[in-house]
């Protein structure tokens, strides 16, 4: 009986780890969206970038108007909305990975995306060729930092979590 009861109390201990860190993981996805399009803005505001957050609300948005202050800081809230979901991709494929790496090269892999696979749903988005090796660096830099963030915190939390739940 007292078996039972101990491997009820570890399977909740378990399930308690697990609902925390996927609370964790949404926390760390908002912020680090959010955060992240924040110098994304800042770096557009001060022409060191001829991207925006606004960038995000192309496909949808309709008028000059996302192109304004306003655009842009719908478009932070937007991106930190879908960076829980890229947060839970990390989450999935690497977040076992103990290495500063795995986060910059995800990073570099979410730039890759943006500016190469997705550029046809981004019709405002000129070639890399056209925009400058400013636009170039800065994004490609505020992305490396930006999965840094996200893969740094996830593989902490899941360590924390997961290789000292086994410890009595």
């Amino acid at each position: 009986m007292e078996n039972q009861e101990n491997q009820h109390d570890q399977e909740k201990k378990e399930n308690e780890n697990g609902v925390n860190f996927l609370t964790e993981v949404v926390t760390i996805g908002f912020f680090g969206g959010f955060i992240w399009s924040i110098v994304n803005f800042v770096a557009y505001y001060l022409n060191l970038s001829k991207v925006g957050p606004a960038l995000i609300l192309n496909p949808w948005a309709l008028g000059d108007w996302k192109n304004k202050v306003l655009g842009q800081l719908i478009g932070i809230l937007v991106i930190a909305v879908l960076s829980i979901g890229v947060a839970f991709v990390y989450r999935a494929i690497l977040a076992k990975v103990k290495s500063v790496l795995a986060g910059v090269l995800f990073g570099a892999a979410i730039w890759g995306i943006v500016f190469y696979l997705l550029k046809p749903i981004f019709p405002d988005l000129k070639p890399l060729h056209e925009l400058g090796w400013n636009t170039i660096a800065t994004t490609l830099c505020i992305y490396l930092l930006y999965g840094l963030f996200i893969g740094y915190s996830i593989s902490f939390v899941y360590a924390q979590k997961y290789n000292t739940s086994n410890k009595p």
